[in-house]
This record gives C-alpha cells, sequence and structure tokens, in this order.
C-alpha cells in the first residue's frame, strides 16, 4: 500500500521514471536492428538480399535451422565480432532460439556498419508458422 500512496503523492516522478524504462527499451531495440516477422524474413531471403546467422549453438542447429542458415554460435560470434565479414552487401537477418540473444549482437553489427534485423520470436516462432526447417 505505501507504493501506492507514494505513486499518488509524487505522481511526477512517478511519470518520468515510467517514461524514461520506455525510452530505454525503444532505444536498445532501435539500437540492435529491427525486429521483422517470419513473413518479412522470407521475403528478404527469398528476394537473396539478406544473409541468415542462427546464433543458436551447434547442437541446437544440428535439431533444425533455416535452410541456407549459417551457424555462428553466440559465444563464439560475441567474441570474434571484428572478423565478420560474411557478405557485407546483404542485411543480416539474426536468428536465435527465442529471439532474446540477437539484441547484443545486432548492436555490436550495427556499430559495424551493417544492415542488421533480427527475427521475432526467434526459432520457434519459425517453427510454429510451420515453415520449413533444414535438419
Amino acid at each position: 500500500m505505501d507504493i501506492l500512496v507514494f505513486a499518488s503523492e509524487q505522481w511526477i516522478l512517478v511519470t518520468v521514471l515510467v517514461s524514461l524504462i520506455m525510452l530505454y527499451f525503444w532505444n536498445e531495440k532501435r539500437r540492435s536492428g529491427q525486429s521483422i516477422s517470419t513473413h518479412e524474413a522470407t521475403r528478404l531471403i527469398n528476394s537473396d538480399t539478406a544473409v541468415l546467422i542462427d546464433i543458436r549453438e551447434a547442437n541446437e542447429f544440428k535439431t533444425g535451422h533455416i535452410a541456407n542458415a549459417i551457424n555462428m554460435p553466440y559465444t563464439k560470434m560475441k567474441n570474434n565480432l571484428s572478423q565478420f565479414d560474411v557478405q557485407p552487401d546483404k542485411t543480416v537477418i539474426l536468428v536465435d532460439k527465442l529471439g532474446t540473444h540477437t539484441a547484443a549482437i545486432g548492436r555490436e553489427l550495427v556499430k559495424a556498419g551493417r544492415q542488421v534485423c533480427r527475427l521475432e520470436g526467434g526459432m520457434s516462432e519459425w517453427q510454429n508458422q510451420k515453415l520449413p526447417v533444414v535438419k
């Protein structure tokens, strides 16, 4: 109850705090590359304007991945990002299991001057949409 009393008495401070938190998350999302749906990712892949990078571990990658995806595990890619030079003229679509780890790598790739997109929901969303996977 004390929190509600504080919030009602200090509504300006609470409003500023909530606004700053929302702004922070919006900015982080923007800096790490655009989040795209499975349909948009399919369109980019089919038009041959994107390269798909799957940042899951190799054993997860082997259980099923999107066709023509390149496996670069998150831990290895994070440490060797300066050596990342896969098809520099194409948009990079980052994929992971749930879409949670792609932001950190995306942010670094954007800093390096790459066009980056992140697959919304990762491989779980891809499979939920019943889109094809390669084993």
